[in-house]
């Protein structure tokens, strides 16, 4: 009988021990994890921050189903793997032999180098149980500072003024998320945070967080502001939870590395989910991919080959749908331009009237956003931002996984005055009917 052990339970824990268990039914399994909530959405968190979901709605399984799956459940902590005996170590002291072993320990949030950064009152958004302090604090708090320019940063802007928290929001600088998103988008994201009473900082870093009692009080920032609080929230990035493994002598460089198989450069032991650094055939190179989608994959191909069954893992194009301030986008591919000639972006902006500033840009606030942007190299489009209508979202996904040919349309879509959605739409369409036509 073949001992698995995971270690995590997070999507990518738990879709390994379903594909093991569709091959091998008497196996034993064992799942080590040492959040004492088991397995729930971590996506869902931010709807929980902002009311719109219940706790109980985060949790995806039916509560039967991890007894179906025969797996005995650990909460403990991992503190040693050792390859050569096949054997972990508990935090309780407990020896745990293993014949194949996942790591899924995810990844957890940067902490911020600033003095203060261990007051109360300080946060993250990493778990259920920070969702919880947050939402506990917020019952007694008037304001609160957000430092970070990511999508988590924003999850926690929008959360904190869910619940009438006055909210100021450090960006380090000129513009949100500037490494995704073009000026407009950012500026669209931006004037929307401020319809909502978001008051924005640019070109501010955090310098010091500032206490009373042990308590959160004020911020200062590294240009000398203060600016009075009752919390900070941090979300200034990911770090892969990767220290079991160097420890270990697996290959790690910002992930455990790991082949297509998802294996690592120990035989029996696999990575999967944001700890797993997996081949991206686009750029030639291992790649960290922190989405739901791909570390629920990754969980299932490492499953699949620790029970016997020969499977590859195939890093698919980047395809994130998310909430940026109440408006829903999707980011398909290659965004973000960088400093490669080669690609061109073209973006046409509907349903909301622009008028252009020096330093601002104003909206009609009575229309909804609907936005695309495609980013184009070698008469193929190579990634694409649809903002508020979604409608193209999946034929968008189609034609840059597919790399399709556009160059008989190519020159029309960049004229400033082309429809473009309308243009895409009727060019997927006609793709797929030649598509189809091609299939035996």
């Amino acid at each position: 009988m073949v001992r698995y052990v995971i270690i995590g339970s997070g999507v990518a824990g738990i879709s390994a021990i379903e594909a093991i268990r569709s091959r091998d039914y008497s196996g034993d399994i064992t799942l080590i994890s040492d959040d004492p909530f088991g397995y729930y959405s971590r996506p869902g968190l931010a709807y929980y921050l902002t009311g719109e979901l219940g706790e109980q709605h985060l949790y995806p399984l039916p509560q039967q189903r991890l007894p179906e799956l025969r797996v005995r459940i650990l909460q403990a902590r991992v503190a040693h793997i050792q390859p050569g005996p096949h054997c972990l170590e508990l935090d309780n002291g407990i020896r745990l032999p293993y014949d194949r072993l996942m790591i899924a320990t995810g990844a957890s949030a940067a902490r911020a180098d600033t003095p203060g950064a261990d007051l109360a009152g300080v946060v993250k958004l990493d778990n259920l149980e920070d969702a919880r302090y947050i939402i506990k604090l917020a019952r007694k708090s008037r304001s609160a500072v957000v430092v970070g320019g990511g999508i988590t940063a924003l999850e926690l802007v929008e959360g904190l003024r869910a619940r009438k928290i006055r909210t100021h929001y450090f960006l380090r600088g000129e513009r949100y998320w500037s490494n995704v998103l073009d000026e407009t988008e950012s500026r669209i994201v931006e004037h929307r945070l401020k319809e909502e009473g978001v008051q924005i900082y640019y070109h501010t870093e955090l310098g010091e967080i500032l206490g009373r009692n042990g308590r959160v009080a004020a911020v200062r920032t590294k240009a000398g502001r203060l600016v009075s609080c009752d919390m900070v929230a941090i979300a200034i990035g990911i770090r892969p939870r990767t220290a079991l493994a160097k420890e270990a002598g697996l290959q790690v460089e910002r992930g455990i590395i790991v082949t297509e198989h998802m294996q690592s450069s120990e035989a029996d032991i696999y990575a999967a989910g944001d700890v797993a650094q997996v081949y991206d055939p686009l750029t030639g190179k291992h790649v960290l991919d922190s989405l739901w989608g791909p570390a629920r994959e990754q969980g299932y191909v490492a499953g699949q080959n620790m029970a016997g069954q020969a499977s590859t893992y195939l890093k698919p194009i980047a395809f994130n749908v998310t909430r940026l301030a109440n408006l829903t986008t999707t980011i398909i591919g290659t965004v973000g331009r960088g400093d490669d000639e080669d690609l061109f972006g073209i973006a046409r902006g509907d349903s909301e009237v622009w008028r252009q500033l020096p330093d601002a840009i104003a909206a009609q606030a009575d229309f909804e956003v609907n936005r695309l942007r495609l980013v184009m190299a070698n008469n193929t489009i190579i990634g694409a931002i649809i903002m508020g209508d979604q409608t193209l979202s999946r034929p968008l996904q189609q034609l840059v996984a597919k790399k399709v040919d556009i160059s008989t349309v190519r020159e029309r879509w960049l004229k400033p005055d082309a429809p473009l959605a309308e243009l895409v739409t009727d060019f997927y369409l006609q793709w797929r009917q030649s598509d189809a036509a091609r299939q035996p």
